[in-house]
């Protein structure tokens, strides 16, 4: 299973920016979907995550300004991001886990994109 990934960028402090995911491969049942991120110097956590019955949940520093949305029909994710603080600067990486064709299961993750929040 692949992800790919677009958006991100350099956004100024207070801005928004949008991030989606795509899914493709041999995809029986997505489980969950997700995105995490990685600060300099730090390990990769938790920022949302969405399951198939659009349940989600979300890292205390991101609720109430980040919204993780999903899109079943197109295995697609997405995580719209408003106001952004330098402490949301970090490579953020997509996450999709469920049963491939063969009832395999898979633990995929996107390439990760940069996004970088400038104060």
């Amino acid at each position: 299973v692949q992800l790919v990934e677009s958006g991100g960028g350099l956004v100024q402090a207070g801005g928004s920016l949008s991030l989606s995911c795509e899914a493709s491969g041999s995809i029986f049942r997505l489980v969950a979907m997700g995105w995490y991120r990685q600060r300099p110097g730090n390990q990769r956590e938790l920022v949302a995550v969405t399951t198939a019955g659009h349940s989600t949940d979300y890292a205390d520093s991101v609720k109430g300004r980040f919204t993780i949305s999903r899109l079943n029909a197109l295995n697609t994710v997405y995580l719209q991001m408003n106001s952004l603080q330098p402490e949301d600067t970090a490579v953020y990486y997509c996450n999709a886990r469920g049963y491939t064709e063969m009832r395999l299961v898979f633990d995929s993750w996107g390439q990760g994109t940069q996004v970088t929040v400038s104060s």
